[in-house]
């Protein structure tokens, strides 16, 4: 795994046997998503799908399906798969979490726009929410409530996925953002093509990430407890995330110009921070809080001061949208 993945810092907190797991985990899930990317090329990914773009997705596919039947039956013929079976006993990881993983993916040959808000939030469970209820097992649990805060956390975090990537996906042919939502602010693709935040593009934007922001407070309401200590990488994972989608709002909504990113240090100081917190027994409240006051723990802690560097960051967001963005860059 590199240390250029989000999740990277939050997996080293984990003991080294269930870090091993949660890679090997990681890595399946990884492979399985890029299955569609590794058999059409970006260039046919750009139009709609065509029938020999979309069997070699769809093979590619089955091929994982049957993947599955041999992790869990049999022997398997890919690193991925060896990588990963050794863990499934030994932490109970749910196949039918993992069947929905591969039944989400299968939904980007489908479709490559989505209705309403209910269409996307299915597609979301199975790519994203399946992935926390895999991790959980590894994690370890006494409360039920946890699942449901691993459903939550996951739809936060696919959701920031969706507002930072919105000009990537473009690219690729593919509009997550509900249609219904455009609609309601009057957002054309052409006007997202165009890379420009101009008062409507923002206008949508901030409604998405203020979705988003709901389901961080979901999961950090709904975090029971006693489970606290066993979901420290969870919470360095939502910190981080979290932290992506606060830079968003920071930047105007300018997802189109530069891929918004947290650096490496940044991460590193996140995770450790939880993490010591933990040790010591502190409950901080890592992410979810609502915008405008600090985050308790990481956010207070770090010394976000909502009164100056969040109102220089709101004044910026309105200098910004009265003046036409830059087009999209292609940056990485």
């Amino acid at each position: 795994m590199s240390r250029d993945t989000n999740f990277y810092y939050s997996f080293l907190v984990l003991p080294p046997q269930k870090r091993r797991a949660i890679v090997a985990v990681w890595d399946f899930c990884r492979a399985v998503d890029d299955a569609v990317d590794q058999a059409v090329p970006e260039h046919e990914r750009r139009g709609q799908l065509s029938a020999e773009a979309h069997a070699r997705a769809a093979a590619q596919l089955r091929s994982w399906r049957e993947e599955l039947d041999a992790i869990y039956e049999g022997t398997p013929a890919t690193s991925q798969g060896r990588g990963l079976q050794p863990f499934v006993y030994p932490f109970h990881l749910p196949r039918q979490q993992f069947e929905r993983l591969i039944d989400g993916v299968e939904m980007d040959l489908a479709h490559d726009r989505y209705g309403t808000f209910a269409a996307l939030t299915e597609y979301c469970r199975r790519v994203a929410s399946t992935v926390g209820l895999i991790c959980v097992e590894i994690f370890g649990y006494k409360d039920a409530g946890t699942r449901v805060y691993a459903e939550n956390l996951g739809l936060a975090l696919q959701l920031t996925n969706i507002i930072r990537d919105v000009a990537e996906d473009l690219r690729n042919g593919r509009v997550y953002l509900p249609t219904e939502d455009l609609r309601r602010f009057d957002v054309s693709e052409l006007d997202l093509r165009a890379g420009v935040v101009t008062p409507r593009v923002a206008a949508l934007l901030r409604f998405e990430c203020d979705r988003a922001r709901e389901y961080y407070e979901r999961a950090a309401a709904g975090l029971p407890p006693r489970d606290v200590r066993n979901l420290v990488a969870a919470e360095v994972m939502g910190a981080i995330y979290f932290e992506i989608l606060q830079r968003i709002e920071a930047h105007g909504y300018d997802v189109f110009s530069t891929r918004i990113r947290v650096p490496r240090p940044r991460r590193a100081a996140i995770a450790l921070k939880i993490w010591l917190a933990s040790l010591l027994g502190i409950r901080v409240r890592a992410f979810g809080s609502r915008r405008g006051s600090a985050a308790p723990g990481v956010g207070a802690a770090d010394g976000y001061d909502e009164g100056g560097d969040a109102a220089a960051a709101s004044g910026a967001r309105e200098r910004r949208v009265e003046t036409p963005g830059r087009r999209d860059s292609g940056t990485r």
